[in-house]
């Protein structure tokens, strides 16, 4: 189907420092109506017209009105935090309409909210428990064209306009043409994938290894050490991806390797942060109430610990990390676990 041409706003929900990136992105080419749900945040940056620490472009319109944003925009960014997705899109969905595209930013697992403790002994997780963003989409709402935005996506890099890169996936061709329309400009490229399963499990899973990399930092290691767990971490994401519905292409791109390695050696990725104070000697606690913005990778090592014990599947860096966060064990001993852990073959996936 050949791209639309509209004259109607794009629309962009979440006030974040990536949905403040995504809204300035995508206002290159577009209005933009930016939602955000806090009354006074939203008076407050429309008078300063700064969100997140980063100037808006004039063509970005802000509103607290989701009827508003829905009514105008037929084609959607919801940029929130995984753990406030659903109820986002609950709160969206009475506005939605069949004709809707929405294509989200969020890095983050929906878990069954009726389980407590996901990582029980002999009661891990199983696939069915666990959603990505664009199932809940289409769980609580009308829309079917769902896609996810994914790749290198640092926003304070984007927010400088440093050049960088996304890939929108999707299984709908429309999704794709319609992302890559709106966002593609000189310093912002834009690649388009079939498989939205998998580029969204690239871009969840990628935050677990970019805490070890952070640990590895703080620990005082080099490069060799980083190149080591980048790679072993690729093929750990990779079992785990495949038993949960994606293809391994999508891992070994963009969204794959791309943002694994963009996220696991900047000091500008939370996740990369949350490791190197943890290894520092500070408190999982002390970390998450110091942090201005959700480090997704924090839930993700307990569900991805969770869903690799149910399915079998090898996966030493999640499990030490896991050890760490939430069992106390010391970086060291899991670094010396991890050094001695019998891999015998490199690349058995391919």
């Amino acid at each position: 189907m050949a791209s639309r041409k509209t004259n109607k706003p794009v629309g962009v929900i979440g006030l974040g420092s990536f949905g403040t990136a995504v809204s300035n992105l995508l206002a290159r080419n577009n209005p933009v109506v930016l939602f955000g749900r806090n009354t006074e945040q939203v008076l407050e940056i429309k008078e300063t017209r700064t969100s997140s620490g980063q100037k808006l472009d004039p063509k970005v319109e802000l509103t607290n009105d989701i009827e508003y944003l829905s009514n105008s925009c037929d084609i959607i960014f919801p940029v929130v935090p995984s753990a406030g997705f659903r109820a986002m899109i609950v709160m969206l969905a009475p506005f939605l309409k069949p004709y809707h595209i929405l294509i989200h930013g969020t890095k983050g697992f929906d878990v069954n909210s009726e389980r407590e403790n996901i990582n029980q002994e002999g009661k891990y997780l199983s696939r069915s428990e666990v959603r990505t963003m664009s199932e809940v989409i289409m769980e609580e709402s009308v829309v079917v064209r769902t896609g996810c935005l994914a790749g290198p996506n640092l926003a304070q890099e984007l927010a400088e306009g440093q050049p960088s890169a996304t890939v929108v996936a999707s299984p709908f061709n429309e999704v794709i043409q319609e992302g890559q329309r709106l966002l593609r400009s000189d310093l912002f490229q834009v690649y388009g994938s079939p498989d939205l399963i998998g580029v969204e499990l690239s871009g969840v899973l990628k935050n677990i290894i970019a805490i070890a990399s952070g640990a590895i930092s703080g620990l005082g290691l080099g490069e060799n050490s980083r190149g080591l767990l980048i790679s072993r971490g690729m093929v750990e994401m990779i079992y785990l991806g495949r038993v949960l519905g994606g293809n391994t292409q999508a891992f070994i791109g963009l969204a794959g390797i791309g943002d694994l390695v963009t996220t696991c050696t900047s000091q500008l990725s939370r996740n990369y942060t949350v490791g190197y104070r943890l290894a520092k000697g500070e408190s999982l606690d002390e970390i998450i109430g110091s942090m201005e913005e959700t480090a997704e990778g924090i839930n993700t090592v307990k569900v991805a610990r969770s869903l690799a014990k149910y399915y079998r599947v090898r996966a030493p860096i999640t499990e030490k990390l896991y050890d760490i966060m939430f069992e106390g064990l010391p970086p060291t001993t899991a670094l010396q676990y991890l050094m001695k852990y019998p891999f015998n073959v490199d690349i058995d996936f391919l």
